[in-house]
């Protein structure tokens, strides 16, 4: 299924900024993460920076290493259900969820959209 222009560049942006909200959840949480400060330290830096290397290097549209597609899904379900645990570790139990459901539907959809854009590539 191919989305149409406006719609493809909506999920796109969607998709940027669910990874940019993963990201500080994962801040968010390592901050708070416990009662040591330098391991909140830690963790509320080193979580994110994981995340955005992990990111950078698999999952991005210009990512240093091209891997197969279904590892780049299992790289976007590592970051992204961080993110979404990273919520529930907060509190936000509620947020946890509906962010799982949109970052799926989300990846769902453009993995769907680029697919359909490259086989009619390919013709």
């Amino acid at each position: 299924m191919r989305l149409p222009g406006p719609l493809h560049a909506l999920n796109e942006g969607l998709a940027f900024l669910l990874e940019l909200v993963a990201i500080a959840a994962l801040a968010c949480w390592g901050f708070t993460a416990s009662g040591n400060v330098l391991v909140n330290i830690v963790l509320g830096l080193g979580a994110p920076a994981a995340a955005i290397v992990l990111w950078g290097m698999f999952a991005a549209p210009r990512a240093r290493f091209t891997i197969a597609l279904p590892l780049v899904l299992l790289v976007k379900a590592v970051v992204f259900g961080a993110g979404a645990l990273a919520f529930y570790g907060v509190g936000h139990a509620t947020a946890a969820i509906a962010f799982a459901v949109i970052a799926l539907l989300n990846t769902a959809l453009a993995t769907a959209d680029r697919d359909a854009h490259f086989r009619t590539a390919a013709k």
